[in-house]
């Protein structure tokens, strides 16, 4: 069983109330409120830009080389890659760049990158890769599953581009290499006391994941 998959196991309540939150049954069967979807993509930029923070503090903290290259990667994938996908979608609503820029920034949004940040900044390399998991490799395990669902890619679903591209194999291998690199830095500095500390972070992570899908749905509500 891999580190990430230990993690998983141990975290299967959080991490059930995450990849299956009723915000992504709406995406799989376009019925999620374009108000709900519109609110968490403004919001998902900016916590786009604070992780992009959080892969620059994975190069400082990274023992070799090679962990500075991985983050680097990471980092090039945020800035050049995912935020471009929110950029085409939001500029269907007429929403410019600077526009998602200078959006006040939800609660929820501020938790969670604040969490990571601080985990990163406290702790190791490790530490950092594990509160930033739910996001990166959950994302691709939840797009798989959406993927599957027999009205994701119809024409008539709204979401289908969003489900795409997580679930397309750009993206999934931007997940595989983080669960490989996440094993990597566990077999070389997991202790069976360490172990416990990284679950507490791999939760809370989690649970914040799931509270950003909670904020989108409710904007949906309102």
């Amino acid at each position: 069983m891999s580190f990430f998959e230990r993690l998983k196991k141990q975290a299967s309540a959080e991490w059930r109330a995450y990849i299956e939150h009723p915000f992504t049954d709406g995406l799989a069967d376009g019925s999620l409120p374009e108000a709900a979807f519109r609110h968490y993509l403004v919001q998902d930029y900016l916590f786009l830009i604070e992780f992009a923070r959080a892969y620059a503090l994975a190069v400082y903290k990274s023992p070799s080389l090679a962990d500075m290259r991985d983050a680097a990667a990471g980092l090039s994938a945020i800035l050049d890659v995912e935020m471009n996908l929110h950029v085409k979608l939001c500029a269907g609503w007429g929403l410019s760049p600077e526009d998602l820029e200078r959006a006040p920034p939800a609660s929820e949004m501020l938790a969670y990158t604040r969490y990571v940040l601080d985990a990163g900044m406290r702790g190791d390399l490790l530490a950092l890769k594990v509160a930033l998991a739910p996001c990166v490799i959950g994302y691709a395990e939840i797009a798989t599953r959406l993927a599957s669902k027999p009205d994701a890619s119809a024409a008539t679903n709204p979401y289908r581009v969003w489900i795409a591209e997580y679930a397309g194999a750009p993206y999934q291998e931007v997940a595989a290499n983080a669960g490989a690199q996440l094993d990597s830095l566990a077999e070389r500095y997991v202790t069976p006391a360490r172990e416990a500390e990284l679950i507490a972070i791999f939760k809370e992570a989690t649970r914040l994941e799931a509270d950003f899908w909670e904020m989108g749905r409710c904007a949906g509500l309102t």
